[in-house]
């Protein structure tokens, strides 16, 4: 794992911060962003099924805990993962990446959905480092 960055914090939120806010912050660490997630409503614990897809991935999420919004810093680019107006608004750059809520859903689903979330996350940290011009790459997904 790369060592966060003196870039840009970025925060990924989502409603549980138990699924899709989780794996981006891991995979946003991982490429050396400073990353932090939390919930509107957080979660008791972590998605099984998003720490199953994750460790198929070599990433163990298992430890993770669902955090409120007071639990972070603030942030200078803010990613709602899809929960609408269950999030509320953070000062910052924004970004919805509206994508499916993996709860309940079994582990071909959340497989896309965290590959998907890779993807998204790998483009976001080369728009940020300027190695790619903003564009809709970090934008919807037509397969989900």
């Amino acid at each position: 794992m790369k060592r966060p960055s003196a870039g840009p914090r970025v925060l990924f939120v989502c409603i549980e911060n138990a699924g899709r806010s989780q794996m981006a912050e891991v995979f946003a660490h991982s490429l050396g962003l400073n990353a932090y997630s939390c919930g509107s409503a957080p979660g008791a614990r972590v998605n099984p099924v998003a720490v199953e897809a994750m460790r198929e991935k070599g990433i163990d999420i298992s430890g993770c805990v669902p955090k409120a919004f007071g639990a972070v810093p603030r942030a200078d680019v803010v990613v709602t993962m899809g929960c609408g107006d269950a999030c509320p608004w953070v000062p910052g750059r924004r970004y919805d990446w509206d994508l499916p809520d993996p709860k309940g859903k079994g582990i071909e689903e959340v497989r896309k959905i965290r590959d998907e979330i890779e993807r998204r996350v790998s483009s976001l940290v080369d728009e940020l480092s300027g190695s790619r011009p903003k564009n809709k790459e970090a934008g919807p997904a037509e397969s989900l």
